[in-house]
């Protein structure tokens, strides 16, 4: 179970993750102004300054309100703060959560850094709190995204229709996909851990 009064520290040799908090708006403002791409398909914009402070702020409030839990990525390999990720959608009576809201600025695409953070996530919903399924969910549209969670071993279950607006008030096609407890200890660990070490 997640105790969200906790500041959960997850690192490896290559990159470490830490609670977000109000503080980080000054490293990610680079991003929110300079890399607007990032949000191309993200369902919360935060492609200007002010945005970028809404969305800390909605992601500060879902952990107050105990359904969510955002990381800061830092490449300890650069020094330099790379993006964020997050636990969403926790469903403790479940066992169950989805991991997403994630970016990374362009200098940390194709780098491994996500590969690593999402070692880290995985092993820590299964292993420490204990989770029985984890869940990821894309714009059906995002090719780079889809291929990237089919790569750490996500299972493809479907495509929600039309369940979300966009941003610009158009509707969402989702692609679902998970990982099971089972899988994760029978082979995706394994396969994931030859990618990352």
């Amino acid at each position: 179970m997640i105790d969200f009064t906790k500041e959960y520290i997850l690192e490896n040799s290559l990159v470490r993750l830490t609670p977000l908090q109000v503080a980080d708006y000054e490293y990610f403002l680079q991003f929110a102004i300079n890399e607007p791409e990032l949000w191309t398909y993200s369902l919360i914009q935060a492609n200007s300054p002010e945005k970028m402070k809404i969305y800390i702020e909605k992601a500060l409030e879902g952990r107050k309100n105990k359904h969510s839990y955002a990381f800061t990525v830092f490449d300890k390999r650069t020094n330099q703060y790379a993006g964020s990720t997050r636990f969403y959608d926790i469903q403790t009576a479940n066992a169950t959560l989805q991991l997403g809201f994630t970016w990374y600025g362009k200098d940390f695409q194709g780098t491994g850094i996500n590969k690593n953070c999402k070692y880290l996530l995985i092993e820590f919903a299964f292993e420490v709190l204990k989770m029985e399924r984890v869940e990821f969910r894309a714009d059906a549209n995002n090719q780079r995204s889809i291929r990237a969670m089919k790569s750490i071993g996500c299972i493809e279950e479907g495509i929600l229709r039309k369940n979300t607006y966009k941003p610009d008030g158009s509707r969402r096609d989702s692609i679902v996909l998970s990982i099971l407890k089972d899988e994760w200890f029978g082979n995706v660990k394994h396969e994931l851990a030859k990618q990352v070490y």
